[in-house]
């Protein structure tokens, strides 16, 4: 369909809490299907509305296996389970930013799918903190925040370049 501007840091919109989405109808529609075509463009793993500007409770997700791709209107975690486990994240809305971030190993979400039916999800390993990270976003939060003090870092493309020539 189209690709939508995202949303970078220092933007106020990525502080503000999403609302829930009453009715599934083709504009929904039409915004998931964008959200898939930008998160896919800049080659990320989750993708929250809010980060292309629209404040609907409304997450992409897609591990790019084949088998882990998802739209969760209105998701809410139902349940958090297992040790909070250090991971490296980095976020579409800042870009070049990596650092560890504690979550959960596995979630539990209740969502709403594209036909509107509600489904429950158990998650694990980068699926839930995938989950995790997008509904962070979704109630004004962002990764940032939770990053493990010394453990920020900035990658900029020089960084790759300069890497892939030691590697040679």
């Amino acid at each position: 369909m189209a690709i939508r501007n995202l949303r970078y840091e220092g933007d106020e919109i990525l502080k503000k809490v999403s609302k829930e989405v009453d009715v599934i109808d083709d504009k929904v529609k039409e915004l998931v299907e964008d959200m898939f075509d930008t998160m896919h463009k800049a080659d990320g793993l989750g993708l929250a509305a809010v980060q292309v500007g629209v404040l609907k409770r409304i997450v992409v997700i897609d591990l790019y296996d084949g088998q882990s791709k998802f739209v969760l209107i209105n998701p809410k975690i139902l349940k958090f389970e297992g040790e909070k486990v250090p991971s490296e994240e980095g976020c579409l809305s800042f870009p070049n930013q990596f650092g560890q971030v504690e979550r959960y190993e596995k979630v539990t979400v209740e969502a709403l799918g594209l036909d509107g039916k509600k489904f429950t999800l158990e998650a694990k390993e980068l699926l839930a903190q995938c989950i995790q990270h997008e509904c962070d976003h979704l109630d004004g939060h962002v990764f940032k925040e939770k990053i493990i003090p010394g453990t920020f870092e900035v990658v900029t493309p020089e960084d790759i370049e300069n890497s892939k020539k030691n590697k040679n």
